[in-house]
């Protein structure tokens, strides 16, 4: 099964050491993703229906709200990987770069000599429970920037990249957004919000998907995994509660859900997480 190694939480975002042998279901979230081996088996991220390898030599950048999910090579042996999920603002403000959106120029990322020193030092800080990670800060904001700007070398765009377009989306798409976001522990139906926002069902799956990168389902599943993981690091409310308050009707369909969308269990998550 996998597992969760170690968490820490801060102004960045998360940063994971995750064991992982299961495959995950196509998912996506608001943060800039950064996916580094760090031993064991080769892997692959799948993003956007296309596999890109996760090896000693191949990392994998998933901009925001870009469809992915794990898939395991080896099912007999877990693959280590360090995973990253940075927020966009923290980003900007540390790089002092115009890409508020972190989005990657592609997802293949080459893990050079001073990306693999950077990973492994990262891990190995994660790792030591004897001592606080001070750098931890620096350290993810130059793996950042240097899978960042890796990412947009060879492209039309180049050096001439200053950031990427802003999102100019339909006013009904926007209420949809907002709709969502203030329902995220009832039980919504889909239907109904297409309704909502004056669109037939067909039609809204499209828009949505155009202008957000994720059907309507997959974008409630991360504000949902979002509220779960913030509850699990900064509240004492057990496990159950935090399922049904996310409209889960049992504890075990909140952990299934959990594992498939975020790697581990909820309590082996919340386990291991350090605000850093």
């Amino acid at each position: 099964m996998s597992d969760s190694l170690a968490v820490f939480h801060g102004h960045f975002g998360r940063v994971c050491l995750y064991s992982m042998d299961r495959k995950m279901v196509p998912h996506g979230h608001r943060e800039g993703h950064l996916i580094f081996h760090v031993q064991g088996p080769a892997a692959e991220m799948v993003v956007n229906g296309t596999a890109r390898p996760l090896s000693a030599g191949q990392a994998v950048a998933v901009s925001p709200w870009q469809a992915h999910y794990y898939n395991p090579l080896n099912h007999t042996e877990p693959t280590l990987a360090l995973v990253l999920y940075i927020r966009p603002a923290w980003f900007l403000e540390a790089a002092r770069r115009a890409s508020a959106s972190l989005c990657f120029g592609r997802n293949g990322i080459e893990v050079t000599d001073h990306l693999a020193r950077l990973v492994f030092g990262t891990a190995q800080a994660m790792l030591d429970n004897d001592r606080q990670d001070l750098l931890i800060e620096d350290r993810l904001c130059d793996l950042t920037q240097f899978a960042f700007d890796q990412s947009w070398q060879w492209t039309p765009r180049g050096a001439e990249f200053t950031g990427p377009d802003l999102p100019r989306r339909d006013f009904r798409v926007r209420k949809a957004l907002k709709y969502l976001q203030a329902r995220v522990g009832e039980a919504i139906e889909l239907d109904k919000v297409a309704r909502e926002v004056g669109l037939s069902r067909p039609h809204f799956y499209k828009l949505f998907r155009a202008q957000v990168g994720l059907t309507p389902n997959l974008y409630l599943n991360a504000l949902r995994m979002e509220r779960a993981i913030d509850m699990l690091a900064s509240s004492q409310d057990a496990v159950a509660d935090i399922g049904f308050d996310l409209g889960f009707s049992s504890q075990a369909s909140f952990s299934r859900f959990f594992i498939s969308n975020g790697v581990v269990p909820p309590s082996a998550y919340r386990r291991t997480v350090h605000v850093a």
